[in-house]
């Protein structure tokens, strides 16, 4: 399978990872702010998805879809930063689950 995320996509990413590491370092509780990172993006999806549907009477239509695709690319590279504070190779990591997914995926749509 091909790169989920590029190789020069990965380069960005690990530069991103030591910038926050000469910020903050990586000690275990900074590896866990990381992590806690994605569940804020996922959640500021959440609100443009809500605000996009104009599910709040109150407030109405307040974004576009624009704007939650804005917010899912912060949790992609918020879960990306994540990963490579974690493993060693987030690139083969990533493909890996991928493949294994689209395996299941696969042969759930040869026996559906």
């Amino acid at each position: 399978m091909t790169d989920v995320i590029t190789p020069d996509q990965w380069a960005t990413i690990h530069r991103l990872v030591d910038w926050i590491d000469r910020a903050n370092g990586r000690t275990p509780h900074e590896v866990a702010m990381r992590i806690l990172k994605v569940t804020e993006e996922a959640g500021e999806v959440a609100s443009a998805y809500i605000g996009m549907t104009g599910q709040n009477p109150r407030k109405g239509v307040t974004h576009t879809p624009a704007d939650v695709a804005d917010e899912l690319c912060d949790v992609i590279l918020a879960a990306a930063v994540a990963l490579a504070s974690v493993v060693d190779d987030p690139s083969e990591v990533l493909s890996g689950k991928l493949d294994k997914v689209a395996a299941r995926a696969a042969k759930a749509e040869v026996t559906a």
